[in-house]
């Protein structure tokens, strides 16, 4: 319903400092005049008001009901407003998923503003929910793709099982592969191709050199919630194949001028604890002052030495002992008036490894790489900084009742590899590192619109411009990847359409037009005297395509609530590896063209009483794919060939009783390249993950103590033969499956005091990680960690 003010300056101003939300800022100085409003009627009356959580923090997107036929949301900062009721009775009815819904009888005066600021408890039940990683916040039943939310109550539990995210993600996301135990990412693959990882819609991914870093790159205390979307979609750019994964900041609390959280906690492995002991710090403030918004944290990690279920030392390449993290984020808002504000929001992290130990190469498939007493002579391996910096302008009043949201944004991000004294694809020792910065404006407008009988819609179109520069350098100064420049900018268009009610057309195209500067450079040496560099003349590589999306839902029955989806995605992936092999002089000559990925999708999602199922099925192809494999010495290079892959998942979530909740999950995956002798060839271990079941069983007999105890399971998968040399190429090793479990317990001693118990491997399995097993390399064959605890204390005001 449209937002009228009052003409008379004293209610106007009242008005305005109820609704008042901050939400920015630091060194951007401006004034904005607030825009001029109809006078309201003298016969009706307004309400407004804050919806928030029992901790205070806002939630954004509840569903509001008021008697008599007004409807509608809460915005980003949980902030409602409606005008022109008619005075008397109403009943006003809040719900949100996770939380228990609540009425309440209000009593409007005509002329009159009324503040209603409520407080929603929590609940063990799953309803509604909403998606805003397509740019436009909507319900989860409006969206005809197949998506997965975790809330924060979700990600804080996971927190004090493991707080890498890769590890969160890893455990409860179906379709997505599991956890590496390492400060990388690599072959955590979703539906078997890669994903776009965003922070608050900032591309942190690097597809045009894939360093497999960008899934840890925020801490998780400073997460709101984290929304993926499956499958290729084009709606954020580059590198979306696989689908989005968007981690959303926290907002501040608005109903108080000062508050947050300070938690301390201790970790360790629990049955051989020696040099294990770790401790984690986080500090938070948040809070709003008039038109002012904020949100400050500061985080510190350390994760002692890492031992497997038989004590040894676990010194892996790329691992996590001794691991240092670093995380302070700032988040500043304005809000202009009751129809504009702005935000700017800064987050650095940083996660660095400086081990006492060295990895001792075991054999592949006999006996595992344990560590030693050394020192690394590189530097310390990891991300050494990521940078992200974003300002957002958001305008609900244009003309034609359009929305506006402008977005400019900058990530600088190096990660840094381990040393190794023999380079398997350059002569001698050397330590690599990617260097990837990105900057770039984001345009987005959503216009509603009618069809007379038909029903009602929406257009969400924009324009994205991005640049994108990054290469590949060892540390000695030798160039491993050129840099390679990029610049892109894409137009593109959304609608929505409400048949019927209850029939959710969704259908879209987005323009590609790209370009990538690469100077000359020369391939690195692959022997002594420069042997095997090869000069190559550099120049402009041209892309251009045009995506499509379509797709249908069915809402109107809670027990069978279909879709049926067609999306495409673009991706200029893997270049780096492209040009670090060249056999030619000339850039031209090159294959170097962009994937397309086609992805096809089927499912639905069912509530029955206290039952919710979901299924979905989908196909994926292109016609160029970019996997890499093993060139037969143990260096991987990207094969150009077309790609099908397929597979299905289903979630099933069970409110048992008041106290018991039980759910689990089931995802398969499988993929084939077609060779260019007609023959089809299975996708490797990088691409294509084993199997993958979830379930958990939780337990809360009060609104102060819950546990549950969670089960991952990861399938075999064999599909691969030795090579002539008796050996499995890189990334064709054989999988065994793995049963690992484990707990969260939570208990809040007050409302300000509480305190969680995480147990990683709960039983203490001795087992090989999954990337362990199919990587088939000597250095890398490491046995997981051991039974590890996380005891975390903290404490609200």
């Amino acid at each position: 319903m449209q937002l009228y003010t009052s003409a008379i300056q004293a209610g106007r101003t009242l008005l305005l400092s109820k609704l008042s939300r901050i939400l920015i800022l630091t060194s951007i100085l401006f004034f904005v005049s607030p825009n001029s409003s109809a006078a309201q009627d003298s016969g009706t009356a307004t309400v407004t008001g804050v919806i928030t959580d029992a901790s205070g923090q806002v939630l954004s997107h509840a569903t509001i009901l008021i008697s008599g036929g007004a409807n509608g949301h809460t915005d980003e900062e949980g902030r409602f407003s409606f005008a022109g009721l008619t005075a008397g009775k109403h009943q006003f009815t809040v719900s949100i998923v996770g939380y228990q819904t609540i009425s309440k009888e209000i009593m409007l005066t005509a002329g009159e503003t009324t503040d209603l600021s409520l407080q929603l408890q929590e609940k063990n039940a799953l309803s509604e929910v909403v998606v805003t990683a397509g740019r436009k916040a909507e319900s989860i039943r409006d969206v005809p793709s197949s998506v997965t939310i975790l809330n924060q109550r979700q990600v804080a539990e996971q927190i004090n099982v493991n707080p890498s995210v890769a590890s969160i993600l890893g455990n409860l996301v179906p379709g997505l592969g599991t956890a590496t135990n390492k400060a990388t990412n690599s072959g955590q693959t979703l539906r078997g191709r890669q994903v776009l990882v965003l922070v608050d819609g900032i591309p942190q991914s690097t597809p045009l050199m894939n360093g497999s870093r960008d899934i840890r790159t925020i801490d998780p205390a400073v997460i709101e919630r984290i929304e993926v979307i499956k499958g290729a979609t084009s709606i954020y750019g580059n590198g979306s194949a696989g689908g989005i994964i968007n981690f959303i900041t926290k907002k501040p609390a608005v109903d108080r001028a000062f508050s947050g959280t300070s938690s301390v906690g201790l970790s360790g492995n629990l049955a051989h604890p020696n040099q294990t002991l770790g401790y984690r710090v986080s500090q938070s403030f948040a809070g709003t002052l008039n038109r002012f918004s904020y949100v400050v944290n500061g985080t510190y990690n350390y994760t002692g030495v890492q031992r497997d279920a038989k004590g040894k030392v676990n010194a892996q390449p790329d691992g996590l002992g001794e691991n240092s993290l670093t995380n302070a984020f700032v988040k500043l808002g304005y809000h202009i008036d009751d129809n504009s504000d702005v935000t700017a929001s800064y987050n650095l992290f940083r996660s660095t490894q400086n081990s006492d130990y060295v990895n001792v190469i075991g054999k592949y498939g006999v006996n595992p790489s344990v560590g030693q007493k050394g020192e690394d002579p590189g530097e310390p391996a990891g991300t050494p900084y990521n940078h992200n910096v974003l300002v957002t302008y958001h305008n609900k009043a244009l003309p034609l009742n359009t929305n506006l949201d402008l977005s400019a944004y900058y990530n600088g991000f190096i990660s840094m590899n381990r040393y190794v004294a023999q380079g398997t694809a350059w002569y001698g020792p050397g330590q690599t590192k990617i260097q990837s910065f990105k900057k770039g404006v984001r345009l987005t407008l959503n216009t509603p619109w009618k069809m007379g009988t038909l029903g009602e819609g929406e257009v969400t179109y924009g324009l994205d411009l991005l640049n994108d520069r990054t290469n590949q350098i060892l540390t000695d100064g030798r160039v491993y990847i050129p840099d390679m420049n990029m610049v892109n900018l894409a137009p593109y268009a959304q609608m929505k359409l409400d048949l019927l009610s209850n029939f959710i057309l969704k259908a879209g195209i987005r323009y590609e037009n790209a370009r990538v500067k690469v100077k000359d450079y020369n391939t690195i040496a692959r022997g002594p005297d420069n042997q095997g560099s090869i000069a190559v003349t550099g120049g402009k590589i041209p892309y251009n395509a045009t995506t499509f999306n379509a797709g249908l839902r069915y809402n109107k029955y809670d027990f069978f609530n279909p879709f049926v989806s067609f999306s495409q995605g673009f991706a200029i992936n893997e270049l780096g590896r492209i040009l670090r092999s060249a056999t030619s002089t000339n850039l031209e000559s090159i294959s170097t063209d962009p994937i397309i990925t086609n992805n096809y999708e089927a499912g639905f999602s069912t509530t029955i009483g206290k039952l919710n199922f979901t299924a979905a099925y989908y196909k994926s192809t292109s016609n160029l794919g970019a996997n890499l494999v093993d060139n037969g010495s143990g260096v991987l290079v990207a094969q150009r060939e077309p790609e099908n892959i397929h597979g299905y998942e289903l979630t099933a979530d069970l409110l048992l009783t008041q106290q018991w909740t039980v759910g689990g999950s089931y995802a398969y995956v499988e993929g084939k390249s077609e060779q260019s002798n007609g023959n089809k060839a299975y996708l490797n271990g990088l691409r294509i993950a084993p199997p993958k079941a979830t379930g958990y069983l939780g337990y809360r007999p009060t609104s102060a103590f819950d546990l549950k105890l969670f089960w991952v399971y990861t399938g075999s998968r064999d599909r691969f033969d030795v090579r002539t040399n008796g050996l499995y190429a890189n990334s064709e090793g054989p999988v065994t499956s793995i049963h690992l479990f484990n707990l969260a317990a939570n208990y809040k001693f007050s409302s300000k005091f509480s305190t969680a118990l995480g147990v990683e491997n709960l039983f203490n399995k001795s087992y090989y990680p999954v990337v362990t097993q199919y990587r088939a390399v000597d250095a890398e064959y490491v046995r997981g960690i051991g039974t590890t605890a996380n005891l975390n204390f903290y404490y609200n005001f």
